[in-house]
Protein backbone atom coordinates (compact mmCIF):
# COMPACT_ATOMS: atom_id res chain seq x y z
CA UNK A 1 0.00 0.00 0.00
CA UNK A 2 1.19 2.93 -0.86
CA UNK A 3 1.97 5.75 1.73
CA UNK A 4 0.02 8.42 2.42
CA UNK A 5 -0.45 11.60 5.05
CA UNK A 6 -3.14 11.75 6.75
CA UNK A 7 -5.02 14.81 8.16
CA UNK A 8 -8.18 16.37 9.51
CA UNK A 9 -10.50 19.67 8.29
CA UNK A 10 -11.91 20.77 11.69
CA UNK A 11 -14.51 23.25 11.30
CA UNK A 12 -15.72 23.46 15.32
CA UNK A 13 -18.79 22.58 14.61
CA UNK A 14 -21.69 23.33 17.35
CA UNK A 15 -23.64 20.23 18.04
CA UNK A 16 -27.16 20.26 18.98
CA UNK A 17 -28.24 21.57 22.75
CA UNK A 18 -24.41 22.73 22.74
CA UNK A 19 -22.64 26.05 22.35
CA UNK A 20 -18.88 27.95 21.15
CA UNK A 21 -17.35 26.62 23.92
CA UNK A 22 -18.15 23.00 23.87
CA UNK A 23 -16.99 23.37 20.42
CA UNK A 24 -14.16 24.58 20.52
CA UNK A 25 -13.35 22.29 23.43
CA UNK A 26 -14.56 19.08 21.24
CA UNK A 27 -12.13 20.73 18.45
CA UNK A 28 -8.65 20.68 21.04
CA UNK A 29 -9.74 16.95 22.32
CA UNK A 30 -9.94 15.57 18.28
CA UNK A 31 -6.50 17.70 17.92
CA UNK A 32 -4.85 16.07 20.72
CA UNK A 33 -6.35 12.62 19.75
CA UNK A 34 -5.40 12.60 15.94
CA UNK A 35 -1.83 13.86 17.36
CA UNK A 36 -1.53 10.84 19.30
CA UNK A 37 -3.26 8.81 16.18
CA UNK A 38 0.05 9.91 13.78
CA UNK A 39 -2.45 12.77 12.12
CA UNK A 40 -0.40 15.11 9.59
CA UNK A 41 -1.89 18.34 10.43
CA UNK A 42 -5.48 19.77 11.09
CA UNK A 43 -6.72 22.56 9.81
CA UNK A 44 -9.78 25.34 10.51
CA UNK A 45 -11.74 27.06 8.24
CA UNK A 46 -12.98 30.02 8.15
CA UNK A 47 -16.90 30.60 7.99
CA UNK A 48 -19.09 33.81 9.01
CA UNK A 49 -22.47 34.48 9.90
CA UNK A 50 -23.19 31.02 10.46
CA UNK A 51 -24.26 30.24 14.16
CA UNK A 52 -23.55 26.69 14.26
CA UNK A 53 -19.54 26.95 13.21
CA UNK A 54 -17.16 28.23 15.70
CA UNK A 55 -14.08 29.13 13.55
CA UNK A 56 -14.93 32.63 12.26
CA UNK A 57 -11.62 33.91 14.20
CA UNK A 58 -9.72 31.27 12.42
CA UNK A 59 -5.74 32.74 13.29
CA UNK A 60 -7.21 32.75 17.01
CA UNK A 61 -8.43 29.07 16.91
CA UNK A 62 -5.35 27.31 14.98
CA UNK A 63 -3.17 29.48 18.26
CA UNK A 64 -5.19 28.00 20.65
CA UNK A 65 -4.79 24.45 19.30
CA UNK A 66 -1.47 24.57 18.53
CA UNK A 67 -1.18 26.01 22.61
CA UNK A 68 -3.11 22.60 23.09
CA UNK A 69 -0.78 20.08 20.92
CA UNK A 70 2.69 19.43 20.91
CA UNK A 71 3.95 18.77 17.08
CA UNK A 72 1.16 18.13 14.85
CA UNK A 73 0.80 20.65 11.69
CA UNK A 74 -2.39 23.18 12.70
CA UNK A 75 -3.10 25.81 9.83
CA UNK A 76 -5.91 27.02 7.67
CA UNK A 77 -7.82 25.28 5.60
CA UNK A 78 -8.54 28.31 4.56
CA UNK A 79 -8.31 31.59 5.30
CA UNK A 80 -10.29 33.36 2.38
CA UNK A 81 -7.46 35.83 1.49
CA UNK A 82 -9.98 38.35 -0.17
CA UNK A 83 -11.74 39.13 3.21
CA UNK A 84 -8.25 40.68 4.61
CA UNK A 85 -5.47 42.45 3.49
CA UNK A 86 -1.95 40.49 2.63
CA UNK A 87 -0.63 42.59 5.09
CA UNK A 88 -2.57 41.41 8.22
CA UNK A 89 -2.56 37.93 7.14
CA UNK A 90 1.17 37.65 7.32
CA UNK A 91 1.35 39.35 10.40
CA UNK A 92 -1.15 37.12 12.27
CA UNK A 93 0.17 33.52 10.59
CA UNK A 94 3.74 35.40 11.47
CA UNK A 95 3.07 35.45 15.31
CA UNK A 96 1.64 32.23 14.62
CA UNK A 97 5.14 30.70 13.25
CA UNK A 98 7.16 32.78 16.07
CA UNK A 99 5.49 30.95 18.96
CA UNK A 100 5.00 27.60 17.36
CA UNK A 101 7.76 27.63 14.85
CA UNK A 102 7.60 24.95 11.82
CA UNK A 103 4.11 23.86 12.62
CA UNK A 104 2.33 26.43 11.02
CA UNK A 105 0.58 26.20 7.79
CA UNK A 106 -1.54 28.75 5.89
CA UNK A 107 -3.94 27.32 3.24
CA UNK A 108 -5.86 30.15 1.00
CA UNK A 109 -8.90 30.21 -0.60
CA UNK A 110 -11.16 33.03 -3.01
CA UNK A 111 -14.47 32.12 -1.80
CA UNK A 112 -15.92 34.85 0.93
CA UNK A 113 -16.92 32.01 3.78
CA UNK A 114 -20.12 33.36 4.09
CA UNK A 115 -22.80 35.32 2.26
CA UNK A 116 -22.81 37.79 -0.02
CA UNK A 117 -24.05 40.74 2.98
CA UNK A 118 -21.36 39.44 4.96
CA UNK A 119 -19.11 39.46 2.50
CA UNK A 120 -19.65 42.98 1.69
CA UNK A 121 -19.40 43.32 5.57
CA UNK A 122 -15.82 41.42 5.81
CA UNK A 123 -14.61 43.40 3.05
CA UNK A 124 -15.92 46.97 3.49
CA UNK A 125 -18.60 47.07 0.54
CA UNK A 126 -15.84 46.02 -1.74
CA UNK A 127 -16.54 42.92 -3.62
CA UNK A 128 -14.02 43.44 -6.40
CA UNK A 129 -11.25 42.09 -3.82
CA UNK A 130 -11.82 38.13 -5.26
CA UNK A 131 -10.31 39.52 -8.69
CA UNK A 132 -6.91 39.83 -7.18
CA UNK A 133 -6.47 36.81 -5.70
CA UNK A 134 -3.22 36.17 -7.29
CA UNK A 135 -2.03 39.49 -6.52
CA UNK A 136 -2.62 39.46 -2.96
CA UNK A 137 -0.80 35.86 -2.98
CA UNK A 138 2.20 37.35 -4.24
CA UNK A 139 2.16 40.20 -2.13
CA UNK A 140 1.54 38.01 0.78
CA UNK A 141 4.37 36.00 -0.34
CA UNK A 142 6.76 39.14 -0.79
CA UNK A 143 5.82 40.14 2.83
CA UNK A 144 7.36 36.84 4.69
CA UNK A 145 10.22 36.59 1.85
CA UNK A 146 13.88 37.60 3.26
CA UNK A 147 14.26 39.70 0.23
CA UNK A 148 11.68 42.11 1.57
CA UNK A 149 14.01 44.20 4.34
CA UNK A 150 14.50 46.94 1.42
CA UNK A 151 10.65 47.89 1.38
CA UNK A 152 8.55 50.77 2.72
CA UNK A 153 5.76 48.47 4.22
CA UNK A 154 7.05 45.01 5.84
CA UNK A 155 5.49 42.26 8.21
CA UNK A 156 6.93 41.71 11.33
CA UNK A 157 6.46 39.09 12.63
CA UNK A 158 6.34 36.98 9.25
CA UNK A 159 9.30 38.84 7.30
CA UNK A 160 11.43 35.43 6.82
CA UNK A 161 9.75 32.91 8.06
CA UNK A 162 9.31 29.77 6.36
CA UNK A 163 5.44 29.48 6.27
CA UNK A 164 4.15 27.16 3.73
CA UNK A 165 1.39 28.87 1.96
CA UNK A 166 -1.42 26.07 -0.14
CA UNK A 167 -3.95 27.07 -2.85
CA UNK A 168 -7.81 26.03 -1.99
CA UNK A 169 -10.52 25.32 -4.69
CA UNK A 170 -13.05 23.45 -5.45
CA UNK A 171 -13.10 24.71 -9.32
CA UNK A 172 -10.57 24.49 -12.27
CA UNK A 173 -9.87 28.22 -11.39
CA UNK A 174 -7.73 27.60 -8.20
CA UNK A 175 -5.92 24.71 -9.99
CA UNK A 176 -4.52 26.11 -12.80
CA UNK A 177 -3.38 29.56 -10.09
CA UNK A 178 -1.67 26.38 -7.91
CA UNK A 179 0.01 25.07 -10.84
CA UNK A 180 1.48 28.71 -11.79
CA UNK A 181 2.63 29.51 -8.78
CA UNK A 182 4.12 26.00 -7.74
CA UNK A 183 2.09 25.26 -4.72
CA UNK A 184 0.55 22.67 -3.30
CA UNK A 185 -3.34 22.31 -4.14
CA UNK A 186 -5.80 20.92 -1.71
CA UNK A 187 -9.18 20.29 -3.59
CA UNK A 188 -12.36 19.80 -1.49
CA UNK A 189 -14.67 16.91 -2.69
CA UNK A 190 -15.79 17.12 0.36
CA UNK A 191 -18.34 19.29 -0.57
CA UNK A 192 -18.04 20.29 -3.77
CA UNK A 193 -16.72 17.08 -5.26
CA UNK A 194 -18.24 17.94 -9.28
CA UNK A 195 -14.77 19.25 -10.51
CA UNK A 196 -12.51 17.16 -9.11
CA UNK A 197 -11.19 15.04 -11.98
CA UNK A 198 -10.94 18.18 -14.03
CA UNK A 199 -9.28 20.17 -11.15
CA UNK A 200 -7.14 17.94 -10.30
CA UNK A 201 -5.42 16.81 -13.50
CA UNK A 202 -4.87 20.43 -14.56
CA UNK A 203 -3.11 21.19 -11.25
CA UNK A 204 -0.95 18.25 -12.41
CA UNK A 205 -0.14 18.16 -15.94
CA UNK A 206 0.17 22.36 -15.37
CA UNK A 207 2.60 22.53 -12.81
CA UNK A 208 5.64 24.43 -12.60
CA UNK A 209 8.51 23.79 -10.10
CA UNK A 210 8.78 26.31 -7.66
CA UNK A 211 11.85 27.48 -4.98
CA UNK A 212 8.88 25.53 -2.72
CA UNK A 213 7.78 23.09 -4.51
CA UNK A 214 9.21 20.71 -7.30
CA UNK A 215 6.69 17.91 -7.96
CA UNK A 216 3.01 18.49 -7.40
CA UNK A 217 1.46 18.20 -4.30
CA UNK A 218 -2.18 17.23 -4.40
CA UNK A 219 -4.34 17.53 -1.18
CA UNK A 220 -8.04 15.93 -1.78
CA UNK A 221 -10.84 16.80 1.62
CA UNK A 222 -13.53 13.89 1.81
CA UNK A 223 -15.74 13.06 4.12
CA UNK A 224 -14.58 9.46 6.27
CA UNK A 225 -17.18 8.28 8.78
CA UNK A 226 -16.09 5.14 9.89
CA UNK A 227 -17.99 2.65 12.48
CA UNK A 228 -17.39 -0.89 14.02
CA UNK A 229 -19.53 -1.76 11.48
CA UNK A 230 -21.09 -0.57 8.12
CA UNK A 231 -24.72 -0.59 9.68
CA UNK A 232 -23.28 1.53 12.02
CA UNK A 233 -21.39 3.80 10.51
CA UNK A 234 -24.52 4.51 7.85
CA UNK A 235 -26.08 5.45 11.10
CA UNK A 236 -23.36 7.80 12.02
CA UNK A 237 -23.15 9.38 8.52
CA UNK A 238 -27.11 10.93 8.92
CA UNK A 239 -25.96 13.73 10.91
CA UNK A 240 -23.48 14.42 8.40
CA UNK A 241 -26.38 14.36 5.56
CA UNK A 242 -28.86 15.72 7.27
CA UNK A 243 -26.42 19.03 7.78
CA UNK A 244 -25.95 18.97 4.11
CA UNK A 245 -29.63 19.19 3.54
CA UNK A 246 -30.17 22.18 5.97
CA UNK A 247 -27.39 23.82 4.00
CA UNK A 248 -28.89 23.06 0.82
CA UNK A 249 -32.46 24.43 2.05
CA UNK A 250 -31.01 27.16 4.05
CA UNK A 251 -32.46 25.45 7.24
CA UNK A 252 -29.24 25.78 8.73
CA UNK A 253 -29.08 23.66 11.91
CA UNK A 254 -26.51 22.41 14.67
CA UNK A 255 -24.55 19.12 13.91
CA UNK A 256 -27.48 16.42 14.97
CA UNK A 257 -27.68 13.27 16.69
CA UNK A 258 -28.17 10.45 13.69
CA UNK A 259 -31.36 9.66 12.53
CA UNK A 260 -32.83 5.85 11.20
CA UNK A 261 -33.36 7.55 7.74
CA UNK A 262 -31.85 11.28 6.79
CA UNK A 263 -34.45 13.87 7.66
CA UNK A 264 -35.38 14.42 3.38
CA UNK A 265 -35.99 10.58 2.63
CA UNK A 266 -38.50 10.47 0.16
CA UNK A 267 -38.05 13.92 -1.43
CA UNK A 268 -36.06 13.53 -4.87
CA UNK A 269 -35.22 17.35 -5.29
CA UNK A 270 -33.15 16.77 -1.83
CA UNK A 271 -31.77 13.65 -1.89
CA UNK A 272 -30.26 13.92 -5.28
CA UNK A 273 -29.10 17.19 -4.39
CA UNK A 274 -27.50 16.00 -1.25
CA UNK A 275 -26.04 13.18 -3.15
CA UNK A 276 -24.45 15.22 -5.60
CA UNK A 277 -22.39 17.27 -2.61
CA UNK A 278 -21.30 14.10 -0.80
CA UNK A 279 -19.78 11.52 -3.90
CA UNK A 280 -16.53 12.04 -2.06
CA UNK A 281 -17.81 10.39 1.06
CA UNK A 282 -16.70 7.03 2.48
CA UNK A 283 -18.89 4.94 4.92
CA UNK A 284 -17.91 2.02 6.48
CA UNK A 285 -16.08 0.05 8.49
CA UNK A 286 -11.72 0.06 8.81
CA UNK A 287 -11.91 -2.58 5.58
CA UNK A 288 -14.03 -0.61 3.25
CA UNK A 289 -12.09 2.73 4.10
CA UNK A 290 -8.89 0.67 4.06
CA UNK A 291 -10.10 -0.19 0.37
CA UNK A 292 -12.21 2.64 -1.39
CA UNK A 293 -10.18 5.74 0.08
CA UNK A 294 -6.74 4.34 -1.02
CA UNK A 295 -8.48 3.48 -4.51
CA UNK A 296 -9.66 6.99 -4.84
CA UNK A 297 -6.31 8.28 -3.79
CA UNK A 298 -4.65 6.38 -6.18
CA UNK A 299 -6.84 7.53 -8.46
CA UNK A 300 -6.19 11.01 -8.36
CA UNK A 301 -2.18 10.84 -7.17
CA UNK A 302 -2.94 12.16 -4.26
CA UNK A 303 -0.18 12.48 -1.64
CA UNK A 304 -2.72 13.69 1.11
CA UNK A 305 -6.05 12.64 2.44
CA UNK A 306 -7.98 15.59 4.07
CA UNK A 307 -10.94 13.92 6.32
CA UNK A 308 -13.74 15.63 7.99
CA UNK A 309 -15.56 14.37 11.08
CA UNK A 310 -19.12 15.31 11.74
CA UNK A 311 -19.93 12.43 13.93
CA UNK A 312 -22.14 13.34 16.97
CA UNK A 313 -21.44 11.42 19.33
CA UNK A 314 -18.21 12.56 20.79
CA UNK A 315 -16.64 8.87 21.66
CA UNK A 316 -17.86 7.20 18.28
CA UNK A 317 -15.76 10.71 16.84
CA UNK A 318 -12.86 9.80 18.20
CA UNK A 319 -13.32 5.94 17.52
CA UNK A 320 -13.70 6.86 13.67
CA UNK A 321 -10.40 8.83 14.20
CA UNK A 322 -8.73 5.29 15.22
CA UNK A 323 -10.41 3.85 12.42
CA UNK A 324 -9.55 5.47 9.66
CA UNK A 325 -5.81 5.86 11.12
CA UNK A 326 -5.79 2.10 11.32
CA UNK A 327 -6.88 1.94 7.51
CA UNK A 328 -4.79 4.47 6.02
CA UNK A 329 -1.70 4.70 8.37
Amino acid sequence: MTAIKLSLLELATICKNSDATAAIARAVEGAQYIEKRGYHRIWLAEHHNMPHIASSATAVLIGHIAGKTNHIRVGSGGIMLPNHTPLVVAEQFGTLESIYPGRIDLGLGRAPGTDQLTAMALRRNNLNTSFYFKEDILELQQYLDTDNVSAKVRAFPGEGLDIPLYILGSSTDSAYLAAELGLPYAFAAHFAPAMLAQAVEIYQSHFKPSSVLQEPYTMICVNIVAGESVDEAGFLSTSLFNMFAGILTNLRKPLSPPTEKPIYHGIPEIEQAVQNMVKCTFIGTEKEIREEVMAFAAQYHADEIITTNYIFDNAKRLQAFDIIANALL
